[in-house]
């Protein structure tokens, strides 16, 4: 048996982020209960990111695709996974789970294959252990992440996402040290029927460009105190020579400012980078479920009471429109000297 994880891709290659943490994940659960680690990944054979893998304990990989399965199609994609986790081809037999990050690909994935297996699937999730035959015992991330939830999830498949900030960046790889040559990298091409594909997703140029703000190292956030669309220039100045992204509250998004898959929160993107600069946000607790996973986050407000304030590792009581231009300026400054 084998615990089989999703990953996801990042535009200019490699997995993102998210899914190298539910990895770590699926690598503890596989651990607990004495099976083999596998991952899925679609797209061509030769840009599996062996390294990786092999570090973090997988020993058997699959590259999936067909002629007809191009770019994201949920349904394709679930049902490619219950080919594989049905044991389709696979040496090591059918899988005892599913594992994948809980991004809105990762959820919409699973749960297609959850009904197409008829089976439950857990989202959120922080741990699991396999504590007998068809019995997982798992902690899992309720109401925005302001509640923990222990819980024991039977089924013969269990299907779990994983939180975006279940495992520190410290805590992926590593798990083994063999070089790449322990593991087996195998291309499946899944039976689609034409329904399979009624729904597919194109990824615009705009969108291939960059980092994406799941898996950004550094994310500077905008909210109401930056005062329009023309406020943004300059964070995304800031953003550019940190080399990060710019993230946004859910009024900006609500105002028309900024697109909505730039916003961070409970109703947007988690994020889990090393910095998170809020610039301008007051902090509601549906943003605060988003950025917390930051490891450090700086908060530029005028008011010293603002919530993010009070949840900051730092913070700086002062105008945007002037710390921001400043602290650009000393930036390229130094880049020059």
């Amino acid at each position: 048996m084998t615990v089989l994880c999703l990953l996801e891709t990042e535009p200019g290659g490699g997995a993102i982020d998210a899914s190298m943490r539910a990895l770590a994940v699926a690598g503890e659960l596989a651990g607990s209960a004495g099976e083999e680690l596998a991952a899925a990944w679609f797209g061509p054979q030769e840009a599996v990111p062996k390294e990786a893998l092999t570090d973090s304990g997988v020993v058997q990989a699959w590259a999936i695709g067909s002629d007809r399965l191009a770019g994201y199609a949920p349904l394709a994609w679930a049902r490619a996974l219950s080919g594989l986790a049905s044991g389709a081809g696979s040496p090591g037999g059918a899988a005892s789970a599913v594992v994948a990050a809980a991004t809105d690909r990762g959820n919409e994935v699973l749960a297609h294959l959850g009904a197409i297996t008829g089976l439950p699937m857990a989202a959120n999730c922080v741990s699991a252990a396999r504590t007998g035959p068809g019995e997982v015992r798992l902690v899992r991330q309720r109401w925005a992440g302001s509640l923990l939830e222990d819980a024991v999830l039977e089924a013969p498949l269990a299907l779990l996402t994983v939180a975006a900030d279940a495992v520190s960046p410290d805590a992926v790889g590593g798990a083994g040290d063999r070089g790449t040559a322990g593991l087996v990298v195998e291309r499946y091409e899944p039976e689609l029927a034409d329904s399979d594909l009624d729904v597919t997703a194109a990824v615009s140029a705009e969108r291939r460009t960059g980092v994406s703000l799941a898996s950004a190292r550094v994310v500077v956030g905008g909210g109401r105190g930056v005062g329009g669309p023309e406020g943004f220039a300059v964070l995304e100045d800031l953003a550019g020579l940190l080399g990060g992204v710019v993230g946004v509250s859910r009024v900006v998004t609500s105002e028309g400012w900024r697109p909505h898959r730039q916003q961070v929160g409970q109703t947007g993107t988690k994020i889990t980078p090393e910095l998170y600069l809020a610039c301008g946000i007051s902090g509601a607790i549906q943003h605060m479920a988003g950025c917390q996973g930051a490891k450090t986050i700086v908060a530029i407000n005028t008011d010293a009471g603002a919530p993010i304030v009070a949840k900051a590792d730092y913070a700086v009581i002062g105008n945007l429109h002037d710390v921001i231009p400043a602290l650009v300026a000393a930036l390229k400054a130094r880049s020059v000297g």
